[in-house]
């Protein structure tokens, strides 16, 4: 109930562009989803499922440069941005990806 209401109220604040994709995360107990998420098309345009937050990352920040996404805005979903989320957003981060 929370996480739903925080969630709410940073998408309220942020929306992804063709230019800028919004890079949204979902954690559950043993897996972690990352996507690039095209708002105005209503697209995604990457996507994955993985348990390793640091192999995500770099999954998803090699694939956005495969499609030349260099600059997205992160949304952690309403989840506190601390251990897996934070490793996520890190990993993506030297991997290439500007936010």
């Amino acid at each position: 109930m929370n996480r739903t209401r925080r969630h709410n109220r940073i998408r309220a604040k942020i929306k992804g562009t063709s230019l800028r994709p919004r890079f949204s995360v979902y954690k559950s107990n043993r897996y972690l989803e990352a996507q690039l998420i095209d708002d105005t098309a209503g697209r995604t345009l990457v996507s994955g499922k993985m348990d390793d937050a640091g192999k995500l990352g770099k999954d998803i920040a090699t694939r956005a440069k495969a499609q030349g996404i260099s600059k997205v805005v992160f949304d952690r979903g309403g989840f506190r941005y601390t251990g897996r989320v934070a490793a996520l957003a890190e990993a993506a981060r030297t991997a290439g990806l500007e936010f």
